[in-house]
């Protein structure tokens, strides 16, 4: 179901930062001032809404991810479960500076996680000494904790989804770098530019950020089901042909019989 202007206003969402904190690229989405706090317009939110959904899905369509990136207290574990729970990365403590313009070494730290792994099952944790052991543990604890929420992504991820787009500058710089889209919630004490897909909102609200995570995590849900419904159609439509070629091959065989037994009568007479 889209996100309506009710929706919205219930969350809080209209609600922007104090006038002298505010950044004038944002005066195309500001509504208004009140007691010094700039008010959001809320029908343009809807339509960036609609506008990034529709993009989330085309990008779960063509099979492709998108990394979620929200390391402020009042998004983290909002954004930790919705991004989960839609089989989507995520990034919810320090963003490690070169994780996407250096993600070849941040692929061998996640392969360390593997290789720590495989030692507490093949016994060779058993046999370091218990200094040893805790120095690994401590280590395999770490990246853990900034890791593995990414620990299955494979590839650069097709987009990247900010919280807060001035907070977490360093990822967006780094996708910008690499021609990644990025997709953000964006408050009026913050710039627009540069942004691929700017949702103008409170992003400081934990209902405002989960109303507006939860539109796009349900939007890369539909285009997964759909890319694997056209999948299982497509198979389908690949098994038909030989299923009628069976069934003709079936029905051709009793006429070749019938012939074959014709032939001698014929002789006889």
């Amino acid at each position: 179901m889209a996100v309506t202007f009710e929706d919205l206003l219930n969350a809080g969402a209209h609600f922007g930062h104090l006038k002298r904190k505010w950044n004038p690229a944002m005066a195309p989405y500001i509504f208004m001032e009140r007691n010094g706090i700039h008010i959001i317009d809320l029908h343009k939110t809807v339509a960036k809404i609609d506008e990034a959904a529709a993009a989330m899905k085309q990008i779960a369509k063509s099979g492709k991810r998108v990394l979620f990136v929200a390391t402020k207290k009042q998004a983290k574990q909002v954004v930790a479960e919705l991004a989960k729970d839609a089989a989507m990365p995520y990034i919810t403590e320090r963003w490690a500076g070169g994780m996407l313009t250096n993600f070849p070494t941040i692929r061998k730290a996640i392969k360390k996680m593997g290789t720590i792994d495989k030692m507490t099952t093949d016994g060779t944790f058993d046999a370091l000494s218990k200094r040893e052991r805790l120095q690994i543990t401590r280590q395999r604890a770490k990246l853990e904790k900034n890791l593995g929420s990414i620990a299955d992504l494979s590839r650069l991820p097709a987009a990247l989804f900010v919280v807060d787009v001035m907070k977490e500058h360093i990822a967006v710089a780094e996708a910008k770098r690499l021609g990644i889209p990025v997709f953000g919630i964006v408050d009026t004490n913050s710039n627009p530019v540069g942004i691929d897909f700017v949702i103008p909102a409170n992003d400081d609200a934990t209902k405002s950020i989960e109303l507006i995570v939860a539109e796009m995590t349900a939007a890369l849900k539909e285009g997964a089901m759909e890319r694997k419904l056209e999948k299982l159609d497509s198979e389908e439509a690949a098994e038909k042909p030989e299923v009628r070629e069976k069934r003709t091959r079936a029905k051709r065989a009793p006429r070749a019989e019938n012939t074959a037994a014709e032939a001698p009568a014929a002789e006889e007479k």
